[in-house]
């Protein structure tokens, strides 16, 4: 009987291989160094004596079982690799949602900025309108009264024309004396500041955007990443900070050993009293200068230093006292182009016969201040003027022809107050070659006063000043002076007598 074959095809017989060198001879044996089948003969000729040699089968089970473990190690990474592909497409669906929801967010945000700030604009608006009602009815209030005694003085000035007509004598000077006693009454009314008007039309409010603006620019998103730490507080350098006049000078570094990278510095000072502190410089520089300080103030300074992954901490404080007194001198920048320079620029005059005019270099908004002028040279009697002014005050006019100064002109014999073309106060006294002309601000009273060769000259010339001022002298070819700063206050202002 035949045997039973088994169920399914039966695998090929394995196929001996053959040496390529040795045609008849089966491999039998495997060479380790050289990693290759051998045969007997290849053995007995030489060829494989030095080498390391196995027997044929036992190397083709290693090399299975080898082979069989890398598989299995590569099925395991690419079983991970599915897995990893199925984490990246999760993370796709991930990434697409967040963003969805995080843009939502910032617009929220942004959305919330965005109102408050609208919010803001409203109420500096409403502002801006109570402003614009005050000024509409203080004027207006003036034309009223103005018109009222317009017709009042047209119908005195009719009914005087009249009784001019009248040819009878006796009855002409029996109202004459009251007529004339009116007259003059009406007169003097007129002159005591009723042609001059009570508001100015300039709006007297600045916007400080510039913090807000800096904000905005500023304005990103929190870096999470911790790789790149903050900054090390900044050192000052004492030896290099300080003051002159109204300015100061602040100088900073980073730490010695600090290797920290910084994008740039946020320099803060108070108010001068104690009050809050305020950003006065942003950038990259180490050194700064601010101006326009007030006078005999305590001013605190700090700093602090900034990269993308946030802010440092603040540096020491440092404590800056300004100039009890101010020590300046004419500035040729903002001088009319005829004014003539000399002396470091403490003297001027003009090569024009028309008015000049010529600033200080320093302004003021605080505190109490005296300068003098010395006059040098005073031909045919001209009429210098000399005051305070805004920074944009008319160059090519006599000092108080336009809003923009507060000035006393003076001859040979008398002075007059003007602000605004408007001239009042005659007063007896004028200058000569060698007289002292002496300006006193008083920002504390809000007052200006004048004063020729150390006396006061007139009453308190201006009062109700607030804002920024700077010396101002007009004059022409016929004129020179020379200004004398730091001077301590005159005796005339404190005394009782002189106080406003």
């Amino acid at each position: 009987c035949h045997p039973r074959r088994a169920a399914g095809p039966r695998s090929p017989p394995r196929k001996i291989s053959t040496c390529t060198d040795h045609e008849l001879e089966n491999h039998s044996m495997y060479c380790v160094q050289c990693k290759s089948p051998v045969c007997y003969q290849c053995l007995e000729e030489g060829k494989h004596s030095s080498h390391e040699v196995k027997a044929l089968g036992a190397m083709w089970k290693l090399h299975k079982s080898q082979l069989s473990q890398a598989l299995n190690g590569l099925s395991d990474r690419a079983k991970e690799a599915k897995e990893f592909l199925v984490q990246l497409r999760n993370m796709v669906q991930q990434i697409q949602e967040n963003s969805v929801e995080f843009e939502a967010c910032l617009v929220a945000q942004c959305d919330a900025l965005i109102d408050a700030l609208n919010r803001r604009k409203a109420q500096l608006l409403s502002r801006v309108n109570k402003e614009h009602e005050h000024k509409l009815k203080v004027v207006r209030d003036q034309i009223s009264h103005c018109t009222v005694k317009l017709r009042q003085t047209t119908g005195l000035m009719e009914y005087c024309l009249e009784v001019i007509k009248e040819n009878d004598p006796s009855g002409f000077l029996q109202i004459s004396d009251a007529l004339i006693r009116r007259v003059h009454m009406t007169e003097d009314q007129w002159g005591k500041g009723t042609l001059t008007p009570r508001m100015t039309t300039d709006f007297d409010l600045n916007l400080d955007n510039a913090p807000l603006l800096q904000s905005i620019h500023q304005l990103d998103f929190v870096q999470m990443k911790v790789s790149s730490p903050v900054p090390a507080p900044p050192i000052l350098q004492l030896e290099e900070c300080c003051t002159h006049n109204n300015s100061a000078t602040l100088s900073w570094k980073q730490p010695p050993l600090s290797t920290v990278q910084v994008e740039g510095y946020i320099l803060e000072l108070d108010d001068g009293n104690g009050g809050q502190f305020r950003e006065v410089y942003v950038g990259k520089e180490t050194m700064c200068t601010v101006d326009g300080l007030h006078f005999n103030s305590t001013y605190s300074a700090r700093v602090k230093a900034f990269n993308k992954s946030g802010v440092s901490p603040y540096s020491k404080t440092l404590v800056l006292q300004t100039s009890e007194v101010a020590w300046f001198s004419f500035d040729p920048s903002s001088a009319h182009a005829d004014i003539i320079f000399s002396n470091d620029n403490l003297t001027v005059t003009c090569n024009s016969y028309d008015d000049r005019v010529v600033l200080g270099k320093t302004g003021f908004s605080k505190g109490l201040h005296y300068w003098e002028l010395s006059i040098d040279r005073y031909d045919n009697h001209p009429d210098p003027a000399f005051g305070v002014a805004r920074i944009d005050v008319l160059k090519d006019a006599m000092l108080g022809k336009d809003d923009k100064a507060w000035a006393m002109y003076v001859d040979n014999n008398r002075s007059w107050f003007m602000h605004n073309n408007s001239h009042t106060n005659r007063t007896e006294g004028g200058i000569t070659k060698g007289a002292t002309v002496g300006v006193l601000l008083d920002l504390t009273r809000r007052t200006l006063t004048f004063s020729i060769n150390e006396d006061q000259q007139g009453p308190v010339a201006f009062e109700n000043l607030e804002g920024l001022f700077f010396p101002a002298v007009s004059l022409n070819r016929n004129v020179q002076v020379t200004l004398h700063t730091g001077l301590p206050v005159p005796e005339f202002y404190t005394s009782r007598s002189a106080m406003p």
